[in-house]
């Protein structure tokens, strides 16, 4: 009789267990599918856009020149010198933006917390044009001003925000006045410009994936390599401090150091994509909601919703370059599409009540 009843407690104990199995396995090969699948997307975009143009290409012309395969300097000038740049900057900008704003969005629980919206952009921004206006400066030196500009506006709102620990909410809403704040010191910086140098920052303002130079480039990609694997490394924390600070305490997480390692890759990365190609809007706010759809039940993935923030921008830039009367930078194409997402965004928020 004991034995029976051992059984029938056990039963549905592995039952569940098994049930739990399955669930994990579903939920990485989903996670596997969609991330292999967001890869094949960025390359096929990453090639097509060093298709077209004035002087189209085939794909394996493409591939054959970037790899160094073969040998044609007319083909190889138009690759290497012209397109590639820029085709690198959109890939290596949109990971950066995609990471860094589902990291901003986990942490903080909110899905309105983007790099754009809490003043760390805005933060970049102000010490870039800075640079720019004031100090003539370009190259790597913008990039350091952006990521020290990054760093002091991140710093003042965690003190700012910081009341026996750090909720979403009050760290968004000071992050807004504190982005408001910093474009104001934007427009004063521009005001005291020369018409050169105020067209200049102006331009940069906009956003563009085709502006920065070979340095910036590297150090944005050097950085990604470093910080990427970084990011996924820390899944884990960030996944329990989603739960909530208790819950993560429960679970074992240090949530303060936890946070402040996972803020700290972001806004570098937030910085450094800023430094190369200027504020583009809404890409890293809508990677990772995009992603988490992809995903279904393995949300929250650090690689897709940077490999989507990449597809977005690639797919923006060859619609502002090759589909409009006029090529336009790239930031008008993302902000033009991004605006209405923002709109539907706060109206479903405010009635989920998931706004804080």
């Amino acid at each position: 009789m004991a034995a029976t009843t051992a059984f029938k407690t056990v039963a549905p104990s592995s039952a569940a267990a098994a049930a739990v199995r399955g669930n994990r396995r579903r939920r990485a090969a989903r996670s596997a599918a969609v991330t292999c699948a967001l890869a094949v997307a960025v390359f096929a975009l990453f090639v097509v856009t060093m298709m077209v143009g004035s002087f189209r290409l085939g794909a394996w012309e493409v591939i054959a020149s970037v790899l160094h395969l073969r040998d044609d300097p007319s083909v190889d000038f138009v690759v290497r010198g012209l397109r590639l740049p820029t085709a690198a900057s959109a890939v290596t900008v949109g990971l950066a933006l995609g990471a860094s704003g589902t990291i901003f969005q986990q942490l903080l629980r909110n899905p309105l917390a983007s790099p754009d919206f809490v003043g760390i952009t805005s933060g970049a921004s102000l010490a870039a044009v800075s640079g720019i206006v004031l100090l003539q400066a370009s190259g790597l030196v913008v990039s350091g001003l952006a990521l020290g500009g990054a760093i002091v506006a991140s710093l003042a709102m965690y003190l700012l925000a910081w009341r026996d620990g750090v909720t979403g909410y009050r760290f968004i809403l000071i992050g807004i006045g504190v982005a408001v704040f910093f474009e104001g010191l934007v427009g004063y910086v521009l005001s005291r410009a020369q018409l050169y140098e105020a067209r200049q920052a102006m331009h940069w303002l906009t956003g563009s994936v085709g502006q920065a130079s070979s340095d910036e480039l590297r150090l944005l990609a050097g950085a990604l390599i470093v910080l990427l694997p970084v990011a996924v490394l820390l899944q884990r924390p960030l996944r329990a401090l989603e739960l909530g600070d208790d819950a993560a305490r429960a679970l074992g997480t240090r949530t303060e150091l936890s946070r402040a390692g996972l803020l700290a890759v972001a806004v570098v990365l937030v910085a450094l994509a800023v430094a190369v190609a200027g504020p583009i809007a809404f890409v890293a706010l809508v990677a990772g909601p995009i992603a988490n759809r992809l995903l279904g039940p393995a949300t929250g993935g650090v690689v897709a919703a940077a490999l989507t923030g990449a597809a977005l921008l690639l797919t923006a830039d060859l619609v502002a370059v090759h589909l409009m009367p006029t090529p336009l930078p790239t930031g008008v194409v993302t902000g033009a599409v991004g605006a209405p997402y923002l709109l539907w965004l706060l109206a479903t928020t405010n009635r989920q009540g998931a706004g804080g």
